[in-house]
């Protein structure tokens, strides 16, 4: 995939078939519509395009949102690398920008800029100032700028539609393993190893703190989670269990994301971890005493292999 950050001095290709939108998670959905955009151009013997921005709009244009993306910035071109579009072009979203009607964007930006010629449009999606206008009144804009406008399908996975504000209220109720399967893959978590309380070393259950402060990645609900971890220099993605929450059996209160990998005893202080989060075990609860607490412990990690094995099987 060619990248562009849009600016003066890029050369892009010209007559694409192109879509656009913020693409967080570039799940299931939004890989059925870049598959229709890629099909398109294959038949019309041009380039496909993917058009997305450096930030959210919302971003842009209420200095009080706070976004919980699904994708690191980072993350979200890898996975659109992997669709297998031609180009990504990342529109640098301003207030300038924001202020354009749908006709100016289409005529000074996907045009001019970009060369568009077919437009794949998602099947809710909307764009310019205010998203007033919808997609009748993008087809006559195209038809009057030589640009051929089509609605995309909507994707149903059993029966529910993919998107990605249905994908974040399943990962906040804990039905992670529905996210995934709308994702597409694991929903992933990255931070760095810092020291913690160190309580559960002392548990015989050595745990990584994962620091994601500034995180802008919505967390999920509290509990425990069979997860895959890879550390900073190494590939594997190694078994393990993640509890996110208050730590209530050790009355800590402060929110913590702590993994134990199974088997492993290297230190990991400093290092960036990945956290593949595959299935919630259990709810977080607090036990009336530490022993309680280990033989729960033992009995995730018990269950997180299980669970590994049967994906293994299968």
């Amino acid at each position: 995939m060619n990248t562009f950050y849009l600016n003066d001095n890029e050369s892009l290709p010209r007559h694409t078939v192109a879509t656009i939108g913020f693409f967080d998670g570039v799940h299931l959905g939004h890989q059925h519509l870049i598959k229709m955009v890629m099909d398109a151009a294959r038949v019309q013997g041009t380039e496909s395009m993917v058009i997305t921005f450096a930030k959210h709009p919302r971003q842009v244009l209420d200095e009080s949102f706070q976004p919980l993306f699904l994708t690191f910035p980072d993350e979200k071109m890898i996975r659109l690398s992997l669709s297998g579009v031609d180009n990504c072009v990342v529109l640098p979203f301003d207030r300038e920008m924001a202020c354009m009607t749908a006709r100016e964007f289409m005529e000074r930006v996907l045009r001019d800029r970009l060369g568009v010629t077919t437009l794949v449009m998602g099947y809710d999606n909307r764009f310019g100032h205010g998203r007033k206008e919808d997609f009748d009144d993008y087809v006559v804009y195209g038809k009057d700028l030589g640009i051929d406008v089509i609605r995309a399908t909507e994707l149903q996975y059993d029966g529910q539609s993919v998107s990605s504000s249905v994908i974040r209220r399943m990962i906040v109720e804990g039905n992670i393993e529905k996210a995934n399967q709308l994702l597409g893959y694991s929903y992933t978590l990255v931070g760095r190893v810092v020291e913690g309380f160190q309580q559960g070393r002392k548990l015989g259950f050595p745990t990584a703190n994962l620091d994601i402060s500034g995180c802008e990645k919505l967390i999920p609900t509290a509990g425990v989670y069979a997860v895959r971890a890879r550390v900073e220099g190494q590939m594997e993605m190694k078994r393990a269990i993640m509890n996110i929450g208050t730590r209530p059996t050790l009355d800590d209160g402060a929110q913590t994301i702590e993994t134990h990998i199974i088997n492993y005893e290297d230190d990991l202080y400093g290092k960036k971890m990945v956290v593949a989060i595959d299935t919630r075990l259990r709810e977080e609860r607090r036990y009336e005493h530490v022993g309680l607490l280990v033989a729960q412990m033992r009995e995730d990690v018990r269950r997180a292999n299980e669970y590994f094995d049967q994906i293994a099987e299968e």
